[in-house]
């Protein structure tokens, strides 16, 4: 069984990085994630303050839940008093 030996993101690469004590390794590019899945500004600020502040939530987001429900339960758009 591999264990997790460190997740953190990498600046140089715009990846989460998660290493593995049997050395493989899983990078997860944000900027493909945020084009993917973010809808607005609201949704990519979200997910910027996970990938700074909880590497390993976002890692765990990413690759075992579901980013886009996610991102519609927490993120709430401004009213533009237009409505």
């Amino acid at each position: 069984m591999k264990t997790l030996l460190s997740c953190e993101f990498n600046i140089d690469t715009a990846c989460v990085e998660l290493k593995y004590s049997d050395g493989s390794m899983i990078s997860i590019n944000c900027t493909a994630v945020e084009d993917e899945v973010a809808n607005n500004r609201f949704q990519r600020s979200e997910l910027d303050w996970l990938i700074y502040n909880d590497p390993l939530s976002y890692a765990e987001l990413i690759l075992n839940g579901n980013p886009e429900e996610y991102l519609r339960t927490v993120t709430e758009l401004p009213q533009t008093g237009l409505d």
